[in-house]
């Protein structure tokens, strides 16, 4: 089947690189297969042990899977988009279009949808799929204008006291002379701040990439869960490793020292959940991947429901206040003599959180 190219993805027999010997036996089990349509003889034995090798061999190619392989992943061709979620666990979706202000960007998809029990507004990163539509989505880089409508309909979820789901998946924000024109980084630094104040509940889910403040445009939310092989990250690791070798050959070094997997982020306490995947990535089994994030989703939503609105906000400035905080490293005497490298002392931790309730914020 004739696939479209990723300039950031090399495919090997419709896999990914470290995925060629999984490819292989696929392939020989795929023989075996037509050939026992076409022959009389029992070849049920053979396709068998086949099918155990393939599992077992998937299972230890992916049970060590370095941070760059999970980047890999997250931008397989074939990983279900946000419109493959929309499609497979909400009805009665109606797409809303528009930021009211310039136009309406393709890239970010928001609408009305039913989620189980839950009538929610549906935000989320569009790529596409096609060729055609990934040129008309922009390959998911959002302009101003829709992280615009992404706040404008978050706004009337919070009117209409809807809960908010948003699914994140893109490289990054469009970095063209055009967006940084009509205001980029203002649009999606007033997203940031304002989601903090929306009184409805927010659910956030990771699907693929989340790349920069273009992911965290719409990441602000109570609970925020991420695909086992998902990326999340300030830059990709191509960007990090041009900045600082000059080559993109760093990106697997990059990618190490970024902390950009799952895992990482949820052992710093980024994420809350880290979502399971398939074995061989949602890629293998997308309705499985697809059962799995309607099922947190819905979980949290549950949850979340029975929080009022003041305490919905004030745990989510929490949340993001204490995220990461520095602590103090010195010798055993406080004195801030610790080893080279180390944290001073002195310095100190993010303190006491205030008031969420902060001047400045919208009542």
């Amino acid at each position: 089947m004739a696939r479209d190219k990723d300039p950031k993805t090399t495919l090997i027999l419709g896999g990914l690189p470290f995925e060629k010997p999984i490819e292989d036996v696929r392939g020989r089990l795929a023989e075996l297969e037509r050939l026992a349509s076409r022959t009389s003889h029992d070849l049920s034995e053979e396709i068998q042990e086949c099918r155990q090798r393939l599992d077992r061999l998937t299972h230890e190619v992916y049970s060590r899977l370095t941070p760059w392989n999970r980047v890999q992943v997250a931008r397989h061709p074939d990983r279900p988009l946000t419109s493959d979620y929309v499609a497979g666990f909400c009805t009665d979706f109606v797409e809303l279009s528009g930021d009211g202000c310039y136009g309406d960007d393709k890239a970010i998809l928001t609408g009305l949808a039913t989620i189980g029990a839950h009538k929610v507004m549906l935000v989320g990163h569009r790529k596409g799929r096609t060729t055609k539509e990934r040129l008309a989505y922009n390959f998911g880089s959002a302009h101003p204008e829709g992280y615009r409508k992404a706040l404008r309909k978050m706004r009337l979820a919070e009117r209409l006291r809807m809960p908010i789901v948003c699914l994140v998946d893109t490289q990054g924000a469009y970095p063209g002379v055009g967006a940084e024109e009509r205001g980029q980084a203002r649009a999606i630094a007033e997203n940031i701040f304002e989601m903090f104040d929306i009184r409805v509940p927010i659910v956030v889910i990771v699907l693929g990439e989340g790349g920069s403040g273009g992911a965290l445009g719409i990441a602000v939310g109570d609970r925020v869960g991420m695909l086992e092989n998902g990326w999340y990250s300030v830059i990709s690791p191509e960007g990090c490793a041009s900045i600082l070798w000059h080559s993109a050959e760093g990106r697997e070094q990059a990618a190490q020292a970024l902390k950009l997997t799952a895992a990482d982020l949820r052992q710093l306490g980024i994420v809350d959940a880290v979502i399971p995947e398939p074995l061989g990535g949602a890629h293998r089994d997308p309705g499985a991947a697809i059962d799995s994030v309607r099922a947190q989703i819905q979980a949290w939503l549950d949850e979340l429901a029975a929080l009022p609105p003041e305490r919905l906000v004030e745990e989510r400035y929490r949340k993001f206040r204490h995220i990461c905080q520095l602590a103090a490293v010195g010798s055993a005497d406080g004195a801030g003599n610790g080893s080279a490298g180390s944290l001073p002392a002195a310095l100190p931790s993010v303190g006491p959180v205030p008031d969420p309730a902060r001047a400045g914020s919208r009542k």
